[in-house]
């Protein structure tokens, strides 16, 4: 038992822990910041997100300007990278007008089998039966937090659930892409290169989303302090989150993160219990200890997981190729079209 403690617990298991729950923290902020703005009438999801986008853009930016080097992956990788990323953000936030929150809550798993199809598929990720039961027993947990809210007769409609529902299985699609897009160019290309073109091409795209969809919203808002600091407090934690998810992303993997976030409900819940005196049903408790042994059970098994070395060789080459000339081989142009598929 000591060798096997020893072989599993490492430094980076540790540290993905550690650090997936405090991205998971973030989120509740990012939720408790957003639950806020709704109150005060605020229904802007895109322009939420869009500060984040300038501080990703201007901080990473400014260090890649510096650096002067050209940049490892193909500019048009990262434009189809960041509007999935804008169109997830605002999709999952959409939902929550007309969907109640706990279908939200189930329904933004599907992420996580969507990930771990990706990866399977792309990474040559090969997830053994250790992880595979981790990932059973957090899913487990986050549907007994469903029956917990439906105990408590806490549930609520929503004004159109199936829209609802379709936008969140939308949205967890595109996270899903969105994360394995962004763990295979942190592992081969750079994280601050992909956070500087994420947040130039994010910011582009929320402005023009912005422009088309919430201009009238914007002029409408009577700005205040209570308005402006859940709206800035919003952009840091997304801010310190887009930072974090590479690092997470890189040690662990990306169905390692989507696993993570999945405690955030638990500690809005806790922070709920503890900062507002508010009661929950008995089983929020049991699903939050679900949730973590799943997590640590999939942790343990971090060296379970086997990718195939020559994919993280050949897949950089096909980035950086010039593809300029019209007549490549039908080879390179498979390559190419299979990297394409990672933010598509």
């Amino acid at each position: 038992m000591i060798i096997d403690i020893k072989k599993y617990w490492t430094k980076n298991t540790l540290i993905g822990l550690a650090l997936g729950q405090f991205l998971s923290l973030l989120i509740t902020a990012t939720g408790f910041a957003s639950s806020d703005l709704a109150k005060k009438g605020i229904n802007a999801p895109t322009s939420q997100s869009f500060l984040n986008y300038v501080f990703l853009m201007i901080i990473y930016g400014t260090i890649l300007l510096y650096r002067r080097k050209p940049l490892k992956a193909k500019w048009y990788y990262y434009i189809l990278l960041g509007l999935v990323d804008v169109e997830a953000n605002f999709l999952v936030v959409k939902a929550y007008q007309y969907t109640s929150l706990t279908s939200v809550m189930l329904l933004d798993c599907w992420s996580i089998p969507c990930v771990m199809l990706l990866t399977w598929i792309f990474l040559k990720t090969k997830y053994r039966f250790k992880k595979i039961t981790g990932v059973i027993v957090c899913i487990a947990g986050l549907v007994l937090v469903v029956f917990s809210d439906v105990h408590a007769g806490d549930r609520a409609g929503g004004s159109n659930p199936r829209l609802g529902d379709v936008l969140v299985i939308a949205g967890a699609t595109l996270y899903a892409f969105s994360n394995v897009s962004e763990e295979f160019l942190v592992k081969n290309a750079d994280r601050e290169e992909l956070m500087a073109m994420l947040g130039l091409f994010g910011g582009i795209i929320s402005a023009i989303q912005i422009a088309i969809l919430e201009r009238n919203e914007l002029k409408s808002i009577h700005w205040s302090a209570g308005a402006a600091f859940p709206f800035f407090g919003f952009s840091v934690a997304m801010f310190l989150f887009y930072s974090l998810v590479p690092v997470l992303l890189k040690l662990n993997g990306s169905t390692m993160l989507n696993l993570s976030l999945l405690t955030s409900d638990m500690w809005s819940v806790l922070i709920r219990i503890f900062a507002y005196h508010e009661k929950v049903d008995w089983m929020y408790y049991l699903a939050f200890g679900a949730v973590v042994i799943g997590i640590v059970i999939y942790s343990i098994g971090f060296g379970d997981e086997d990718q195939n070395p020559a994919n993280a060789v050949e897949e950089p080459v096909a980035i950086r190729q010039d593809e300029e000339a019209s007549s490549a081989t039908h080879s390179k142009g498979n390559v190419s079209g299979s990297s394409k598929t990672w933010v598509a």
